[in-house]
Formats: C-alpha cells, sequence, structure tokens
C-alpha cells in the first residue's frame, strides 16, 4: 500500500532474473525501496521473470508484501497485461500514455480489480494533463519519463520535472520521475515534489557500490 507521505526510490532491474536476485541481496531493507521488473527483462524471461524477482525481494525485506512493478508499457489487450502481472505478484503495473484512452481506462478498471496500482507512462506525451482529462479516471500513479534514446539522441533533453506541478494544481495523484540517475537528478526530482524517483543505471549489474549507492539515494530522498 503506497502511503503519500513518504519518498520512494525505484529500483529498475534491466538485465536477468540472476543478476536481478544478486542485486537486491545487498539492497538496503526498507519498504521505500520498489523494486521494479524492466521492460527488457520481462521481454525476455515473461511473468517468471517477475516472479522471482518477487520472491527476492519478500525474503531479503522478510516482508509477503514487497513491493514489485512490472514495468510492462501495456499498449493493448490490457486486462490480460493485468492478469499476467497480478498472477506473478507484482503489486503494480504501467500502461503507456500514448496508448488509445480505452486501453487505459480498461487498464486501471483491470487494476483496481485485481488490488494493484495502476501506474501511467508518459513517455513521449507532450502534454501529460491533456490525457490525464481525457481518461477521467485516474491511475494511481503517473509516470513523467525522458526516455534512454531520448537522452542519447539529444543530451540537452530535459527531464519533465516541469510537468509536476502542471498534474499536481489540477489532480491529486502521486507522481514518479525516471530518466534521471545522478544524486542531483534524484535531488531535483524530490525538490519539484516528486513521490517517486525511478533509477536504474547504477544498478543493472551488481558492483561493490550497489548497496552504498541505493543508501546514498535514499538519504536524498526524504
Amino acid at each position: 500500500m503506497l502511503d503519500r507521505r513518504k519518498r520512494y526510490l525505484q529500483i529498475v532491474l534491466n538485465s536477468s532474473p540472476e543478476e536481478g536476485e544478486k542485486i537486491i541481496s545487498y539492497l538496503p531493507q526498507t519498504d521505500r525501496i520498489f523494486i521494479e521488473a524492466g521492460t527488457p527483462l520481462i521481454k525476455a524471461y515473461g511473468a517468471d521473470g517477475i516472479r522471482r524477482l518477487k520472491n527476492a525481494w519478500n525474503l531479503h525485506v522478510k516482508n509477503s508484501d514487497a513491493y514489485i512493478v512490472a514495468d510492462t508499457k501495456c499498449v493493448d489487450r490490457a486486462k490480460t497485461e493485468v492478469h499476467i502481472a497480478k498472477i506473478a505478484g507484482a503489486n503494480a503495473a504501467t500502461v503507456l500514455g500514448s496508448a488509445p484512452l480505452e486501453t487505459i481506462r480498461y487498464f486501471i478498471d483491470a487494476c483496481e480489480e485485481a488490488g494493484i496500482d495502476s501506474m501511467i507512462d508518459m513517455i513521449g506525451v507532450e502534454h501529460p494533463v491533456k490525457t490525464l482529462r481525457a481518461i477521467k479516471k485516474l491511475p494511481t500513479v503517473v509516470i513523467l519519463h525522458r526516455g534512454v534514446d531520448e537522452e542519447l539522441f539529444d543530451k540537452n533533453k530535459p527531464i519533465p520535472y516541469l510537468q509536476i506541478n502542471k498534474i499536481r494544481s489540477s489532480f491529486d495523484v502521486m507522481i514518479a520521475v525516471a530518466g534521471g540517475d545522478t544524486i542531483r537528478e534524484v535531488q531535483r526530482a524530490i525538490f519539484n515534489d516528486a513521490n517517486i524517483v525511478v533509477v536504474w543505471k547504477s544498478f543493472y549489474s551488481y558492483s561493490s557500490e550497489t548497496g552504498r549507492l541505493a543508501e546514498q539515494f535514499l538519504r536524498e530522498i526524504k
């Protein structure tokens, strides 16, 4: 269950379940960290990849409700994809903000029925507020996202921090920010009032710095 009074760190695991399990074993034991089964991992390993990360995170934090996000980036067949994520143990799943409005609406309803949180990823969406107005029923979380390819193509492409206040002025919804992985970017996300900060680059594979980096990020997310 998400607590709006808390700030969360969402760590994306994109490589393999084995690497993810190793990384998890070195993370701080806290309910302020979410583990995300990233889209590449789900495409390569399917529901079993989600399930393995869920089991590893449960064992590590000794909590059967340890929070796992399935980054499905759904664009169609919303009810089916939500069902797959739920059965695999996910606490939340994602739909693209650029998906058909019908799909987004079905997705939010399906998540509600399944008892998991709905997250809309606004990657590539120029005006997230317009999308939220159009779907009418709000998700649990809106993700403001600068994509990896966007950053590679244009180093000056900004992370959409400015959209946070635009959304907050009209909607009562939790906001996550993805696309920044440095301490400064994490600080800016929190300064601009994000609830959740999403990181992945430092956690693609295990290093001796894995645990320290997670603790450092957590200290910034107050």
